[in-house]
């Protein structure tokens, strides 16, 4: 549906749950999700009919500037030097329902590439090709992320696996 909408903001409110909950996935939180979707939005919109008539896709152009974006982000805020002098006060910011979930904290912990090949595959449902297409890698490049992705979430997860001597395997 998103697709077809000529007009910018249409396309917004048509397609800005599905942008928030893919930027919640990419950053880990709702609040920086917010932040990603509101920047690369800024960007697009003054570019929104170049976007849509040549890219073919303005949604999977989007999906890989938020994750271009996301990656930009995490390397510059890598490059951040602490400071000695700590604020006196935290402000208040609720609770993450998923802030202890296994999988939540095992996704959370992967690399940003990573984590982005596996939120497109699993949680927006795409191929392997349209995951190529959107990030701007080859197929190879989705299936060894992903591959790696997978064998590292396992791992993390037998981790947060409860060690039950009498438990049947399932």
């Amino acid at each position: 549906m998103p697709g077809e909408l000529t007009d910018f903001g249409d396309f917004v409110q048509a397609s800005l749950p599905g942008l928030l909950r893919y930027g919640h996935a990419l950053t880990g939180n709702p609040h920086d999700a917010a932040d990603l979707v509101q920047t690369v939005l800024e960007k697009i919109g003054s570019r929104w009919s170049y976007v849509q008539h040549k890219t073919g896709d303005p949604m999977a152009y989007i999906r890989r500037s938020m994750a271009n974006a996301h990656i930009s982000r995490w390397r510059r805020t890598k490059r951040e030097s602490l400071v000695a002098d700590l604020p006196d006060t935290q402000p208040y910011s609720p609770a993450d329902p998923f802030e202890h979930e296994p999988l939540w904290r095992a996704l959370r912990a992967l690399p940003p590439r990573q984590r982005a090949v596996m939120v497109l595959r699993y949680y927006e449902g795409l191929s392997e090709a349209e995951i190529a297409d959107s990030l701007g890698v080859s197929q190879g490049t989705v299936k060894s992320q992903a591959s790696k992705a997978i064998s590292s979430l396992r791992t993390k997860l037998a981790l947060f696996e409860p060690k039950d001597e009498g438990r049947e395997a399932g």
